[in-house]
């Protein structure tokens, strides 16, 4: 098990959810993630932030909106490939 995978593995089951949706996914906002999920914004916000704070999900500039902001997965690093 990698040490990624042992970090999601601590995490509550709604940032696992929205972790899963941004793999499939691969970008939306916390809007779209809202939608997505069906979980409130306050629990989309709590698990991007401890997703973040994990480094496993970055935070960019939604164009058409700049007050939103588009949330991806973090590719791995080639450092970490086996």
């Amino acid at each position: 098990m990698s040490e990624t995978d042992t970090e999601l593995s601590d995490l509550p089951p709604s940032a696992k959810l929205v972790y899963k949706v941004l793999e499939f996914e691969e970008e939306l906002t916390q809007k779209q993630l809202v939608e997505e999920t069906l979980l409130s914004p306050r629990t989309i916000r709590y698990a991007l932030e401890r997703l973040q704070s994990i480094g496993v999900v970055e935070e960019d500039i939604y164009f058409p909106d700049a007050r939103q902001s588009l949330y991806r997965v973090v590719e791995p690093s080639c450092a970490t490939c086996e």
